[in-house]
């Protein structure tokens, strides 16, 4: 029988994520480098985001962050321009939320930028929306 030399099975692989918490230092954008926002995650490591000077642009994620980085639609990423197609990008850096929230402060992304912040799609400032239940009087019921 061989013997075995691995040095365990998915589940240690699975738990490699785990060193990430650790505050990381904020990165900014350099030559050739534009912040965007995720639209969309179309399959096959690629994605599409709006970058911040207005273009719309397929990105590429990169090997090392397939897989190992979650990017979901709403998300601030750092891409790396091509400069022999405008039209497509590659991943470079996914923010985590609060370093989204310091680069809006810093004023590196502008004021009108969503940042995707808790559950997409709810909008705390509607009013009128928190009524979705109707209630019945006890002779209602008694009809029906």
């Amino acid at each position: 029988m061989p013997k075995n030399k691995g040095k365990g099975g998915k589940n240690r692989k699975r738990g490699k994520n785990e060193a990430d918490d650790e505050k990381r230092e904020l990165v900014f954008k350099e030559d050739g480098q534009e912040y965007a926002q995720v639209l969309r995650m179309l399959g096959n490591g690629r994605c599409e985001a709006t970058c911040i000077d207005g273009t719309k642009r397929l990105c590429h994620i990169r090997g090392k962050m397939h897989k190992k980085v979650w990017i979901a639609a709403g998300d601030i990423i750092l891409v790396g321009l091509r400069d022999y197609q405008d039209d497509k990008a590659d991943v470079i850096l996914k923010y985590m939320p609060d370093e989204a929230r310091l680069l809006k402060a810093y004023g590196e992304l502008p004021e009108n930028t969503r940042l995707n912040e808790g559950i997409a799609g709810i909008d705390e400032e509607e009013e009128g929306g928190g009524d979705d239940y109707i209630e019945f009087e006890d002779e209602d019921i008694d009809k029906i």
